[in-house]
């Protein structure tokens, strides 16, 4: 596996062209069911509207669309940068393939400011063990090649294809090599467990994404250690669509994102 020198970007070669493009290539080693992990899709689109940007913001808020059937190699990527007022900036983002759009994303920037409003977080972080104290689980890389980008210690709720009664999961979770918690890859570690209908199955079915939000509850830039606890469930499932709603929060109980995925169901 290619070593992680830097930031996101750098794992994907992602560099600039001319006119608001940019190129990248996402290796096999990204590669999830069928094609590219959609986390890391994700995370890609995220860091490059941050590089594409004139301002110098932290993430608040990221809205993907996957519109095709990517392949993991090559992409082609297109921002349009809108300046609203002196605080925020959305930066529009598509991704193409052999002149085909297969994935887009509006970013929002924001600067932070002081309001007379205290600070307040309504999800804490359940209690579960320490990090070390739960054991290592890894999604099978001959299947998910992508599991082998993540070290992952459950640390509550049932197993993925477990037969279980909840449809949920909880663990502790960081990326191999290690990169900086900032948006891009907490994008990729919203996406790094199975779907939240996982736990209920006892065979794996194709639950694709076909959108992800992402809100940042906190200025990255604090960076916070990993491993990161991420709980993800399912909200709801029927007529062949599933929503998960996934949490991740540091080592001291901060929230760090959220983030809501609209799946499709296959099986």
């Amino acid at each position: 596996m290619m070593k992680l020198t830097g930031r996101l970007g750098a794992e994907f070669a992602l560099t600039a062209a001319e006119s608001g493009r940019w190129h990248a290539v996402v290796d096999d080693s990204w590669r999830g069911w069928t094609g590219p992990h959609g986390g890391a899709l994700a995370g890609l689109l995220i860091e490059t509207a941050q590089r594409a940007s004139t301002r110098d913001q932290p993430v608040r808020a990221a809205e993907i669309r996957f519109l095709g059937r990517p392949a993991t190699g090559a992409f082609t990527l297109r921002t349009t940068e809108h300046v609203v007022g002196r605080s925020t900036t959305i930066l529009d983002v598509v991704a193409e393939q052999n002149g085909v759009a297969v994935a887009a994303a509006s970013i929002t920037l924001g600067a932070a400011s002081t309001t007379a409003i205290a600070a307040h977080s309504a999800r804490p972080a359940p209690t579960v063990a320490a990090p070390q104290e739960c054991a290592l689980f890894q999604l099978p890389p001959q299947i998910v090649p992508v599991g082998a980008h993540f070290v992952i210690r459950p640390a509550a709720g049932p197993l993925p294809l477990s037969g279980a009664d909840e449809a949920m999961m909880c663990a502790w979770i960081a990326l191999d090599p290690a990169l900086p918690l900032d948006a891009p890859s907490l994008a990729v570690l919203a996406d790094a467990l199975p779907p939240g209908l996982f736990p209920l199955l006892t065979a794996p079915v194709a639950v694709p994404t076909v959108t992800l939000s992402l809100q940042l509850h906190t200025d990255t830039a604090r960076r916070a250690e990993a491993p990161v606890l991420v709980r993800a469930a399912a909200v709801s499932a029927g007529d062949g669509w599933t929503v998960d709603d996934t949490d991740i929060w540091d080592r001291d109980g901060v929230l760090l994102a959220t983030a809501r995925q609209t799946r499709r169901v296959l099986g």
